[in-house]
């Protein structure tokens, strides 16, 4: 068997690694485009979330102990 001839292999490499090229970008411009970016507000919101006011603490309910409060209606 005769070896090939430096100019056939060398055209052979880049026939083949343009192959992958195309095949490459064609791949990338067929596949689905990924979410888009998220979009950050430039402007604070005109009026502000009304804060609603703080509330008293309650007790916890304790079952099982009697004597005083709310826990003894409970019982």
């Amino acid at each position: 068997m005769n070896p090939l001839p430096d100019r056939t292999v060398i055209l052979g490499m880049l026939i083949t690694l343009g192959l992958v090229f195309a095949l490459v970008f064609w791949f990338v411009r067929l596949a689905p485009s990924p979410e888009p970016a998220l979009q950050w507000r430039d402007t604070a919101p005109t009026a502000p979330k009304a804060v609603p006011a703080p509330q008293q603490p309650q007790q916890p309910l304790l079952p099982g102990r009697s004597g005083g409060g709310q826990n003894g209606a409970l019982i």
